[in-house]
């Protein structure tokens, strides 16, 4: 005699599907989509959700086929809430489950990109040419073999601690290396950057500037940040005027003179001109020249160096002065 099967009404078997989850309203609802797509949505490559979506449905459970009561829908998203915009909001916030296939190839799509920002942004300090990906990523595997770049620079340590141990006393209090007491050259170590590898937890740039922090503080091939082609516009004006710095802070029991006290004025000193501070911030000047009313600088600085420059100029000139970027990174091709 055959068995009867309940197959209960609201359940949907689906096999070989990408899960998105959102939990709302005490509630934990999915959708099933298509493998890769969901990628694609996020990024606006795909932009028709029926090539996305494996069913236009929202389910509680994907896995045992069992779609979400209308109820529990209204009382997590609005009575008044369409389904597709339901939808939308589980897609574009939702955490999203990905298979092994597609989680190493967002890896990969991941490193090459920080590889192409790392080699674009990189130099050569003498040559000022740029490395290309193969090496760069050379540099950055061995760093991640060496825990970072700290193992090697921790086994170093170590090294000189125990040569400086042998020479001395067992009762010596404090090994030093190099002029450096041990403690302090260990903690410098520490507070280094580091470099263990690729993610897709973070984003593709934040990932390479770590990458380039840790390149340029551990040199496992000569690197240097390539710099950036300016153009500093500044009113004739405001060049000659001082620059005021910070006052000089008394130390207890002390008193400035008379004429330090006229020199430092209200609480500040002078630290030279507008126009020397601005220099300070190129490192080479390729062109300066006066024309009319403004004075102009053509150079090259330290990317680092971009945002006081900016600020100075804004704060001394009161917005009258300007910075142009020519070049983000200039570099020089070839072998």
């Amino acid at each position: 005699m055959p068995q009867n099967i309940n197959q209960p009404s609201n359940q949907i078997r689906l096999t070989n599907v990408s899960l998105v989850r959102l939990k709302k309203g005490k509630k934990r609802f999915e959708i099933a989509c298509y493998k890769n797509k969901v990628l694609e949505y996020r990024s606006g490559v795909e932009t028709d959700l029926d090539n996305v979506l494996q069913i236009p449905s929202v389910f509680l459970s994907v896995g045992k086929g069992q779609t979400a009561p209308t109820q529990d829908l209204a009382k997590a998203f609005g009575p008044k809430t369409p389904l597709d915009d339901v939808i939308m909001e589980i897609l574009n916030k939702g955490e999203m489950q990905v298979g092994e296939k597609e989680r190493h190839a967002q890896l990969e799509r991941v490193h090459h990109e920080v590889l192409d920002i790392v080699a674009g942004k990189l130099v050569d300090p003498k040559s000022k040419r740029v490395y290309t990906t193969g090496m760069i990523e050379k540099a950055l595997d061995q760093l991640s073999s060496q825990g970072g770049g700290g193992a090697a620079a921790a086994a170093q340590h170590k090294t000189d601690e125990g040569k400086q141990g042998n020479t001395g006393a067992a009762t010596t209090p404090v090994v030093t290396v190099n002029g450096e007491s041990a403690t302090s050259k260990e903690k410098a170590v520490k507070e280094m950057p580091t470099w263990t590898g690729v993610v897709t937890t973070k984003s593709a740039k934040s990932q390479a500037l770590e990458a380039m922090k840790a390149l340029i503080a551990w040199q496992p091939i000569p690197v240097s940040r390539a710099r950036m082609r300016l153009r500093v516009t500044c009113p004739t004006s405001v060049l000659k005027q001082a620059v005021k710095g910070p006052a000089k802070k008394k130390k207890k029991n002390e008193v400035l003179d008379e004429e330090e006290d006229a020199e430092e004025g209200e609480g500040e000193r002078a630290t030279g001109t507008v126009k020397d501070r601005i220099l300070s911030f190129v490192e080479q000047v390729e062109s300066q020249e006066t024309m009319g009313q403004d004075w102009e600088v053509v150079g090259f600085v330290e990317p680092g160096a971009f945002k006081g420059l900016g600020e100075f100029i804004n704060g001394e000139t009161k917005g009258r002065g300007r910075v142009e970027v020519f070049d983000m990174a200039v570099t020089h091709e070839g072998d």
